[in-house]
């Protein structure tokens, strides 16, 4: 088990007869860029809210960077950058103003480096121009920008991020990316709870899926991508292939979910597909050679990666637009 950066066990918090967050188990290791997904609803900004710190657990424990919250948030926060429910800034001051006003409120930053902190922090989200501007004329996605900046005024060994990409235009998008991969190789650990699958697959290492508060699924993404890829064979030996992939830990059946089927294609073979997972997630070259040495003819064979958006969907059922 690596280092982790984050670790609940049985996470709960119910608001009156609702229950947010119930039993979570969440390991999040050091170093990683871990994608905390799940419908409208599924209980993300309340845990992440649970884990600053800024609101009570019902039931469970939390560790953050090693340490108890909410008993040791003095100590943790100094230590985590945060950007959770969109920024609130001052309308009336620029970016700029907000942004010294806040460094000055962490009595952690040294007053001394202030000015050149802000500046490199405004240069880093790409609002170097906008420094002077007042907030108040800022667009949703300035606003966010403005945001991060705050969270990385000073160097930070954990990072969390609720939706960061909320208002940011394409290009936007791709320089909290970058960004994101950046603070990451730096050895700092980005928890990112957000809503679009695609953003997640291309920047995190590692993700956890919720549904209706609770944790149905984590790991790295190959794993959970894994779980649900399967094995298309394309042969004149369907029966043969089929007993072939069965003896590699494959289920013997007819349903899409479990077992091992095969349909007629256009060619007048047929193309045997079976889920992946377990004992049968061998590599590829090896299920070719038990095919072949079994006499099975292979005229086309494909490892088929289940997308994050397929596995999302199965695990969940619903989509982003459900609030639970």
């Amino acid at each position: 088990m690596p280092d982790l950066a984050i670790e609940t066990h049985g996470l709960t918090k119910r608001f009156r007869s609702q229950v947010a967050v119930d039993g979570l188990d969440l390991a999040v290791p050091e170093g990683s860029v871990f994608g905390f997904l799940g419908p409208n609803g599924s209980g993300k900004t309340t845990t992440i809210r649970m884990l600053l710190g800024l609101v009570a657990a019902t039931a469970g424990d939390a560790r953050v960077l090693g340490a108890d919250m909410p008993h040791h948030v003095d100590s943790v926060l100094p230590r985590v950058g945060a950007l959770v429910e969109g920024p609130a800034f001052s309308p009336y001051l620029s970016g700029e103003a907000n942004l010294r006003r806040f460094d000055a409120a962490d009595r952690h930053a040294p007053r001394g480096t202030r000015s050149d902190r802000v500046a490199l922090a405004l240069e880093r989200v790409g609002l170097s121009h906008a420094a002077k501007k007042k907030v108040g004329a800022y667009s949703l996605g300035m606003k966010q920008r403005l945001g991060l900046a705050n969270a990385l005024l000073m160097r930070r060994e954990l990072l969390v991020l609720d939706e960061p990409t909320n208002g940011l235009d394409p290009q936007g998008t791709r320089e909290v990316r970058s960004l994101i991969r950046s603070l990451a190789d730096g050895g700092t650990t980005v928890f990112v709870s957000s809503h679009l699958l695609a953003e997640v697959e291309q920047v995190c290492t590692h993700a956890a899926v919720m549904s209706v508060g609770r944790l149905v699924a984590q790991g790295t993404l190959d794993e959970l991508r894994g779980s649900g890829s399967r094995v298309l064979v394309r042969t004149p030996d369907p029966g043969r292939a089929r007993a072939v992939l069965a003896e590699l830990g494959l289920p013997i059946g007819e349903t899409a979910a479990g077992g091992i089927r095969s349909v007629m294609d256009a060619s007048g073979d047929e193309l045997v597909t079976a889920r992946l997972g377990g004992s049968a997630d061998a590599a590829p070259e090896a299920i070719v050679a038990a095919l072949v040495n079994a006499g099975v003819r292979v005229r086309g064979f494909e490892i088929e990666r289940a997308s994050l958006e397929q596995r999302f969907v199965d695990l969940t059922g619903e989509g982003f637009d459900v609030v639970a």
